[in-house]
């Protein structure tokens, strides 16, 4: 059980990750007048460096070898690896593209693609809640797509490809920070292949733009791992429906910095796909939050009863069970 102090420090540990994440939009601008491509290849190189620094700082090595002798493992790390790429690309190049409103989206909506992959390829079954909110959330993506005039399909991608990440990184079930290592990892050879490829046919501006902008390309790596760090800090202290909540500060962050930042457009049907998003996540997150409260209520009934010697099978009268 954590002490008080370790979850107020967890908190100030996911306010800090996701935070960073919900700035980060303010980060690839700089990097121009890098591509998206390159700039992701960098992120690539360098987070390899910062991670492997990490590593050895901690002297973290023995899952490497562990990973290297489970073929399933490491092919699930490799699939993590190419639908983390499609999602970063991606998102850089909606950030760089001022899509920023529509790319926040797609983080808004991903807890309710996750849900949807958990009943198709996990056959779960959702509670009544759950139905609502994945079903308002289908119907914010048809209203999103009459104002937009075409499908969201950047919001689209990057919450099923963040949601397929999550999906393989809970099968393959290691550390934050030893996940990014081996990612990283098997993306660092084709990364760097192309690094080399564009500076061979003069389209590297790595170093041809001042000591400032390489600078900038080289802290891509300390702006993918530093967040990480910090998610990892929280995930250890805080519950998960705490940690649940604080989500969707990175998608706020970035809505808000997409209309009042970057002075995107937001006509009446987009406010109004937005705000039948945000209803779903509310119901989302009652739901998660009463059934967390059940679950800590039915633990503490199991240990007093077995604490007073009735079995746990024995059922409870009614007048026991706390009000609601």
């Amino acid at each position: 059980m954590t002490s008080d102090g370790d979850q107020r420090a967890g908190l100030l540990y996911g306010i800090g990750a996701y935070g960073m994440w919900g700035l980060v939009p303010l980060f690839w601008p700089l990097l121009e007048p890098s591509g998206a491509p390159e700039i992701l290849a960098h992120r690539m190189v360098w987070s390899l460096a910062v991670v492997a620094i990490a590593l050895a700082f901690v002297r973290r090595w023995a899952w490497a070898g562990e990973l290297l002798r489970d073929p399933r493992k490491l092919g699930l790390i490799t699939v993590a690896a190419a639908v983390i790429t499609v999602n970063w690309g991606l998102y850089i190049w909606a950030v760089n593209s001022g899509y920023v409103v529509e790319a926040s989206l797609g983080y808004f909506i991903n807890p309710l693609v996750t849900i949807a992959l958990g009943v198709v390829l996990l056959k779960e079954r959702l509670r009544p809640a759950q139905w609502i909110a994945v079903g308002t959330a289908v119907v914010a993506v048809v209203v999103l797509a009459v104002g937009y005039g075409r499908p969201p399909w950047i919001s689209l991608v990057l919450a099923f490809s963040f949601a397929t990440y999550g999906f393989v990184k809970k099968k393959v079930n290691i550390g934050g920070l030893e996940s990014l290592a081996a990612e990283t990892a098997i993306q660092f050879l084709p990364a760097l292949g192309y690094l080399l490829w564009l500076g061979s046919h003069g389209g590297l501006t790595f170093g041809a733009h001042g000591a400032g902008h390489a600078a900038l390309l080289a802290a891509t790596g300390i702006v993918t791992a530093v967040p990480l760090v910090f998610f990892g800090a929280a995930a250890i202290r805080v519950p998960l429906s705490t940690l649940g909540l604080l989500q969707y500060l990175a998608p706020v962050f970035q809505f808000g910095l997409g209309v009042l930042y970057f002075h995107e457009a937001m006509p009446a049907e987009r406010w109004a796909g937005f705000a039948l998003v945000w209803l779903a996540l509310s119901v989302l997150s009652w739901d998660a939050l009463r059934t967390a409260r059940r679950s800590r209520a039915e633990a503490l009934r199991l240990r007093a009863r077995m604490a007073a010697g009735t079995p746990a099978s024995e059922p409870v009268a009614k007048a026991t069970l706390p009000p609601r």
